[in-house]
């Protein structure tokens, strides 16, 4: 068989389990790892392709010079407007639709498929906002929900937003190179400076030039933001329920001017033997990628060996000498499973929990190989530029600036080498001692109470389920602690807690990037916001970490919102926490399968357990909605009267914990 059969063969079907020590470390494995990494980059770059959406709105003759004439309905948005006026909310082809607004700012359509749009971000309504006193929101909330469901209208949420914009950019020359000139002729140019960029490149995963955003950021109205199923309600309708909503707002009491808009949107639920697993690893691991997934520390990823959805789970408690964690019921119940009320019966089969269901083990595994790859790259890069560096010095070019150079970039390839080393026998450790279903079991189900919603006075939703978690697996365990994770520096985290410089800030990066979780916002404390942002206005920063999205920081908004979701037996309605996206970042706060993962404030405190989505497609989500922590907490005690979120004496505990 030709080489490239054999590498193929590799690629496909990788060797028995006594051979891995030696294929990890062959030219084949390496081969493998490179096509992998090559193959999620192009994966990637295909996002900056136009969506199915986007093709089929462009091709459209109805598009092509009547997109915005074409409709007598002077209330009905283009077709253009309703596809590009939240642009940015969300990924290419899943940020929410606009069905109708009365609000004053005007949209630019785009001229052409590859048209510069702006970008729309979500930002929390100030706390200094009418709404915000005697209850008006919640009242006003109230209202309009009990209307649009005797008006029949499919509606899925009802969030009070604010949204924010770039104005138009001035127009200005592209940056590039003077036409005509060879920047290589110049005197004492550092024919280096390519492969230091692409090193840059490789080693942060950011250009080494970052974008400066250019322009005056302007804010809308607050909005009372209205979603509802999508192809279920038209223009014309919507402009007829706005008109009954503001005359609401306008009655004998007016309020503040407040923009209403309706858009697309469906809520939805972001749904042993073997190993132990392992302790939390420190800042700069060179395996802090990927042992956070396997970790004792919150936000494991967890499935039931029997489903195939994915979860995460947290935070930790013990009651009566045994240890249990938190999660979403719909995370481990199948919809055939019912929705009745499961307690664990020692003469019954377990209900297994796992580290990881195959799909995302196997995409683990691949990311690993993904990962060795991309520092194959890396390795590659750093080779040409000591080459170049070393024939400098050879020379006595630019001394001892290149000798000093040579030398960093030598220590740096010895870095990475030592990291793929220990990526590969990590690779084998999960190949050998993780594969099996059988080898990632770390618990099983002991109590889930049916999933409802609008429970209690305050109507919040109970989706919970309680996992009892063996022994063996948490012999690392150190109590509830939040990593921080990888994935944001520590002086971008700090950042992105608080922007204010002129008052302290009550977020403190921890040591090894492990926030320890102690005390729970009560409902009151989510009224009164504790921090500022760089306009001054009072907000309240939150932090996740989940199985999708991993870590990220968000904006939890005082105003409560009301949501709907829809299935095959009925709806569920209940009053949620919205968690907005952090308006300096791109991306969303989460995803489906961050079900579970908690919110927490910047001092560790319990906020909300993750339960959902709003979004217009399968893969983005413009506000995430969290049960309060408080409210799950008392239904736990309820069934667990003296469990506890701490511990005095963990290997105490360890110790006389029964296997």
């Amino acid at each position: 068989m030709s080489d490239t059969g054999d590498n193929l063969a590799a690629y496909n079907s990788p060797p028995v389990l006594q051979d891995l020590e030696y294929w990890v470390n062959t030219s084949d494995f390496d081969g493998t790892c490179n096509r992998k990494a090559k193959e999620r980059a192009l994966a990637s770059s295909d996002e900056g392709d136009l969506s199915e959406d986007e093709r089929t709105l462009w091709s459209s003759s109805a598009n092509n010079t009547t997109a915005t004439t074409a409709d007598t309905d002077s209330h009905k948005v283009s077709k253009l407007e309703a596809y590009y006026y939240y642009y940015g909310l969300g990924p290419k082809g899943s940020h929410p639709r606009l069905i109708c607004r009365d609000s004053a700012d005007k949209f630019e359509e785009p001229t052409g498929p590859y048209t510069v749009v702006r970008q729309m971000r979500l930002v929390d309504v100030p706390v200094h906002h009418e709404f915000a006193k005697k209850g008006l929101w919640d009242q006003t909330r109230d209202w309009i929900e009990a209307f649009l469901i005797k008006e029949d209208i499919q509606v899925s949420s009802i969030d009070f937003v604010m949204f924010t914009w770039l104005d138009k950019l001035a127009d200005r020359e592209l940056e590039s190179d003077d036409e005509g000139e060879d920047t290589r002729a110049d005197e004492g140019q550092d024919e280096g400076e390519d492969i230091d960029a692409a090193f840059a490149a490789l080693t942060t995963g950011k250009p080494a030039k970052q974008p400066v955003e250019d322009g005056t950021r302007v804010c809308s109205n607050a909005t009372i933001w209205i979603g509802a199923l999508p192809d279920t309600l038209t223009g014309t309708r919507a402009w007829e329920l706005t008109k009954q909503i503001r005359a609401h707002l306008d009655g004998p009491n007016p309020t503040s001017r407040v923009d209403i808009a309706f858009r697309e949107s469906v809520a939805r639920s972001s749904m042993g033997t073997g190993p132990a697993l392992y302790a939390p690893t420190e800042t700069n691991d060179p395996l802090q990628n990927f042992i956070d997934n396997v970790s004792v520390a919150h936000s494991i990823t967890i499935s039931g060996r029997k489903t195939t959805m994915q979860g995460t789970l947290c935070p930790y408690f013990h009651h009566n000498g045994n240890l249990y964690a938190l999660t979403c019921r719909h995370n481990l119940f199948m919809a055939d499973d019912g929705n009745a009320k499961y307690e664990y019966h020692p003469s019954a089969p377990k209900r297994d929990v796992v580290v990881m269901g195959k799909p995302a083990f196997d995409s683990y595994v691949d990311s690993v190989q993904v990962h060795i790859g991309t520092l194959n790259e890396t390795v590659t890069t750093l080779q040409a530029l000591i080459k170049t560096l070393t024939e400098r010095v050879q020379q006595g070019i630019k001394l001892p600036a290149s000798q000093e150079r040579l030398e960093e970039n030598e220590a740096e390839l010895i870095k990475i080498n030592r990291r793929i080393a220990e990526l590969k026998k990590f690779y084998v450790t999960l190949s050998r001692k993780w594969n099996r279903l059988s080898d990632r079991i770390i618990g099983h189900i002991v109590w889930a109470p049916p999933i409802a919603a609008g429970v209690g006075l305050n109507r919040f939703t109970q989706d919970l389920c309680v996992v009892q978690l063996y022994k063996p697996k948490f012999l690392a365990f150190i109590g509830n602690v939040l990593s921080l994770g990888p994935e944001i520096k520590s002086e971008d985290f700090k950042r992105l807690m608080y922007e204010r410089i002129d008052v302290p800030s009550e977020f403190k990066y921890p040591p090894h990037g492990l926030l320890p979780m102690r005390g729970m916002l009560t409902a009151n404390e989510v009224n009164n916001p504790n921090s500022l942002d760089s306009q001054g206005d009072r907000i309240r920063r939150i932090i996740k970490r989940g199985f999708t999205t991993n870590t990220t920081v968000g904006t939890l908004s005082r105003f409560i919102s009301f949501v709907r979701k829809y299935n095959i037996s009925g709806t569920l309605e209940s009053l949620e926490l919205a968690i907005l996206p952090h308006e300096n970042v791109t991306g969303p706060f989460s995803k489906g399968g961050d079900s579970g993962s908690m919110g927490v404030s910047a001092k560790g405190a319990y906020v909300g357990k993750v339960s959902g989505r709003t979004n217009k497609g399968t893969d983005g989500t413009d506000i995430t909605y969290a049960t309060l922590f408080e409210y799950d907490w008392e239904l736990i005690l309820a069934e667990f009267p003296g469990a506890n979120l701490y511990w005095d004496d963990i290997p105490a505990f360890l110790a006389a914990m029964a296997d």
